[in-house]
């Protein structure tokens, strides 16, 4: 589709984005469970509508790139609302 080379289309990509493909997709999948979070949607649900392959797939990803677990960010988020 982009007449590059796969691994010129990886460069071009990163050069670009400043992260590699796969890097990119989930950031862009967390940002969507952040939404269905907020909107009260249950965790377990949250993975399979974003494209991880179960629960605790969302959970590492999550944790790594927010820095606290589904489950904290919900909690996190309930708080805001009530304060």
């Amino acid at each position: 589709m982009v007449n590059l080379k796969p691994l010129r289309l990886l460069r071009v990509f990163r050069q670009t984005l400043g992260l590699p493909p796969h890097a990119y997709l989930v950031q862009v999948r967390i940002t969507q469970a952040k939404k269905l979070l907020a909107r009260r949607i249950s965790i377990a649900e949250v993975a399979a509508e974003t494209g991880f392959t179960d629960q605790s797939h969302l959970h590492r990803h999550f944790k790594r790139v927010v820095g606290v677990t589904p489950g904290q960010y919900v909690k996190g988020f309930e708080q805001r609302i009530i304060a």
